[in-house]
């Protein structure tokens, strides 16, 4: 006889209730069941501070608690870089249990907020996993996580590196020194490919030469330069490539060996060598606040191979704009990255 629908409603319900809970579950594997992490490692109180290369005092917290397992390295880096709060202030961190339950704790809100585990004794038992990795250095972080998350007021970005894209037009342009500034604010990197804007030689709707990539470069080197990756004395991080197609790629593999040059004659002169050194010879030139790469297709890497003739194209009509032999290409790319590490290649 077939079921009525109150019979399949009623059976639907009796199996759903005998159904496990949805969501994760975690057993304890690192941790005994009931104990705290915290609890099974011993701690004790030390000075952290950093010594500059002249011997000055940079930085020094006192009556740190720290796992006592941890190197004084380590201790360092935790409580200058990580440590949340103005110094000598109660919302200073003093802690390393402090750092790991403020990061474990938001991880576990959110986690239970979206109902990623199936009971709460699966919440406090991943807590509680997370934590010994943590305090016993099995695991690690990235700075953003550490620098951000639990920190009230603070924004929640914990990923290091974003891949942002631009347009060609001023708007866009200026719209990504806005979002770079903001990444590197909360202690994040960036890489953006600059192919997209038209080289220095190509004409603008409304009349007149284009600026180039390279020229929009100072100026997002700059911003990075002037922004403090986190709120920290860390730098900001960040990647701009250039197509090997490029009109203005010359002028981009070039461009950081010439500001290398210029910081060596201003060394010669008397400037500090130092690369953090304010006013020092770096802190005078361009291109010091990131990474240069050319994107190398496949067909220039043969062309290399073969000796061929290599060309570059308009980005707005793509007309050839230059020929080159592919390895003086190459030569130039290689002969910059000897004398100041850049470019890099991507292929």
């Amino acid at each position: 006889m077939a079921k009525n629908v109150a019979d399949v409603a009623a059976e639907t319900g009796r199996k759903s209730s005998t159904r496990a809970p949805k969501g994760l579950r975690f057993e304890r594997f690192f941790t005994p069941p009931g104990s705290h992490a915290h609890d099974l490692v011993e701690w004790e109180r030390r000075t952290a501070s950093i010594v500059g290369e002249k011997g000055k005092l940079i930085f020094e917290q006192k009556d740190v608690e720290v796992p006592r397992s941890w190197s004084q390295l380590a201790i360092n880096i935790v409580a200058q870089k990580y440590f949340r709060g103005q110094q000598d202030t109660p919302d200073r961190e003093t802690s390393v249990r402090q750092l790991v339950d403020r990061v474990v704790g938001a991880l576990g809100h959110w986690g239970r907020e979206g109902g990623y585990f199936a009971t709460e004794g699966d919440a406090a038992n991943w807590e509680e996993e997370l934590r010994y990795l943590l305090v016993t250095q099995h695991a690690s972080f990235n700075s953003p996580v550490w620098f951000n998350l639990g920190v009230p007021g603070r924004s929640q970005q914990g990923s290091a590196c974003f891949i942002n894209s631009v347009q060609d037009s001023m708007e866009s342009i200026l719209d990504l020194a806005k979002t770079e500034g903001m990444l590197f604010k909360f202690g994040s990197g960036t890489g953006t490919n600059l192919s997209v804007l038209r080289s220095k030689r190509e004409q603008l709707s409304g009349g007149g030469t284009a600026s180039g990539p390279v020229s929009f470069m100072r100026g997002y080197d700059s911003f990075a330069g002037s922004i403090k990756s986190g709120g920290t004395t860390r730098r900001a991080a960040k990647m701009v490539i250039l197509n090997a197609d490029h009109p203005d790629i010359v002028d981009f593999v070039t461009c950081k060996a010439e500001e290398e040059r210029k910081a060596w004659a201003l060394i010669d002169a008397g400037y500090d060598a130092g690369f953090n050194v304010i006013g020092g010879a770096y802190d005078s030139v361009q291109f010091q606040n990131a990474n240069h790469s050319v994107r190398a297709s496949d067909e220039f890497m043969r062309a290399v191979l073969a000796d061929a003739e290599w060309q570059t194209k308009a980005v707005t009509d793509g007309r050839v704009m230059d020929t080159y032999r592919a390895r003086d290409l190459m030569r130039q790319i290689s002969d910059s990255a000897w004398i100041c590490g850049d470019p890099g290649v991507q292929f």
